[in-house]
């Protein structure tokens, strides 16, 4: 009885033990917390940009006291003051000023944001150089992946479903190619199953790089996409399936692996031609997308009844994980004569010329991953289009999936005898029709037919034409 009775008061002594470790913890947490705000304000005012950036995330408090402007002002100062390059306008001015009275007539956080957003326009004005560095096949600028990753730009999808339900998600895997790069999200459960999506939102994100890796790091959102899946759903193309998921092709140029029988996303691939990538990344807005300058072409005084004339076509086939076939064609060009339809016809390989014919690198499939599952749904890739007007300049860009269809009723071609097949892509600016055989002794696939039809529209608006 007397054991018993002492096992409850052993109890009592314990959790009054642990009352008393908690108690006593408390205080030495909330310690610097318990300061005078001057003397914390006096810690703050040793730290860089980085960590006090980083502290604005511990509490109410440090947040507050991290946005206050006479910390950021002297960062600000300090940091472009030394260099002559990087010194912003206004800044002689600012520092003439003495009265902090009057800098610090601002809102919490002005300084703070102004020298962050500062600092990614020096570093948009350094590789603005690059950009101007040209690739004489596409037009576009040779360093783009680069210049991406120097500018740490990232994307994110924002996927809001039928309940109201916001949720954002980073990629789970990138695949840089010549000429655009292929952004995947893998579903793991996380996303709305395919018919409750409501709208889909792209981003470009731009990150400042901080001295703290794995820590927050401001950045600021630029609108690229916004799609209505109510609209496109319905007239959602199935393009191909595996074992485990069925491919549907939304526009302009979506890809959404839908689980077979199952309503469930696998995952999400759009694809991004590089024109004008880097500007769309970063400098539109989180509700308005970049909008292009207007461009006006050079006076060509060639005769308009001559027609289109030193078009250069490159084009990739690719998926995400490997190059499949490229190629660059000069010297295109269509007699207005030969006009017909509403289209511009620019023929890069003649079925007839065998010497133009191309051999593709093993089959066309598109890999997936999504968790620890993975597939190949054959007869799928991507398409990276880029047409060059005569002035140099990218006409017509284009980063689509495009698949293979059997033709039943080929053109005769006695140089193969293999299975015939038709990849063609259409938008409202044209056409791509590309015709290819597969060889079964040589395990391969050959391009036999490329043609590319502009509408007559597009040029006409581009050049104020009346084609």
């Amino acid at each position: 009885m007397a054991e018993d009775k002492a096992v409850p008061s052993r109890l009592r002594v314990e959790k009054t033990t642990k009352r008393a470790k908690k108690s006593s913890l408390a205080p030495a947490r909330n310690f610097l917390e318990r300061l005078p705000s001057e003397i914390l304000m006096k810690i703050l005012s040793y730290l860089d940009a980085s960590a006090l950036f980083s502290l604005s995330y511990v509490s109410k408090l440090f947040n507050q006291l991290s946005n206050d402007n006479t910390l950021w002002i002297k960062i600000y100062i300090a940091e472009f003051s030394r260099n002559k390059k990087q010194k912003p306008q206004g800044m002689d001015e600012l520092l003439l000023k003495t009265d902090m009275v009057e800098l610090q007539d601002r809102a919490a956080g002005y300084w703070k944001w102004r020298h962050f957003r500062t600092l990614a326009a020096c570093d948009m004005n350094k590789w603005k150089r690059q950009l101007g560095l040209i690739s004489c096949h596409t037009g576009l600028p040779s360093q783009t992946e680069q210049i991406l990753r120097n500018l740490h730009v990232t994307w994110e999808l924002t996927v809001s479903d039928k309940s109201g339900q916001v949720d954002t998600h980073e990629p789970s895997c990138s695949h840089f190619c010549e000429t655009s790069v292929t952004l995947c999200w893998s579903g793991g459960g996380r996303l709305p199953s395919h018919w409750q999506i409501s709208t889909l939102q792209l981003h470009g994100i731009r990150r400042v790089a901080l001295n703290c890796p794995g820590l927050k790091k401001p950045g600021w959102r630029s609108l690229m996409a916004k799609i209505d899946m109510h609209a496109l759903t319905k007239s959602a193309q199935v393009i191909g399936q595996d074992r485990l998921v069925e491919l549907r092709l939304l526009q302009p140029g979506i890809i959404i692996g839908v689980w077979k029988d199952q309503h469930s996303v696998a995952f999400i691939m759009f694809p991004l031609h590089y024109h004008k990538l880097v500007e769309r990344s970063v400098q539109g807005s989180s509700l308005c997308p970049y909008v292009e300058p207007t461009f006006k072409p050079p006076f060509d005084d060639i005769d308009p009844e001559y027609g289109l004339h030193d078009y250069q076509l490159h084009i990739v086939l690719h998926n995400s994980e490997r190059k499949i076939m490229s190629g660059s064609f000069p010297k295109l060009f269509c007699r207005r004569t030969h006009i017909c339809d509403g289209l511009i016809q620019l023929g890069a390989i003649s079925r007839t010329e065998m010497l133009q014919h191309l051999p593709l690198s093993g089959s066309i499939t598109l890999p997936w991953r999504c968790e620890a599952l993975q597939g190949a749904v054959e007869n799928c890739c991507i398409m990276s289009l880029t047409l060059v007007d005569e002035f140099k300049k990218p006409f017509w860009c284009v980063s689509s999936p495009v698949f293979l269809e059997l033709q039943k009723k080929p053109h005769v071609v006695y140089d193969y005898d293999g299975e015939h097949f038709l990849m063609h892509y259409q938008d409202s600016d044209g056409q791509v029709k590309m015709e290819l055989v597969w060889m079964e002794e040589q395990k391969r696939f050959f391009l036999i037919s490329l043609v590319v039809f502009v509408t007559v529209c597009k040029v006409n608006k581009y050049f104020s034409r009346d084609y």
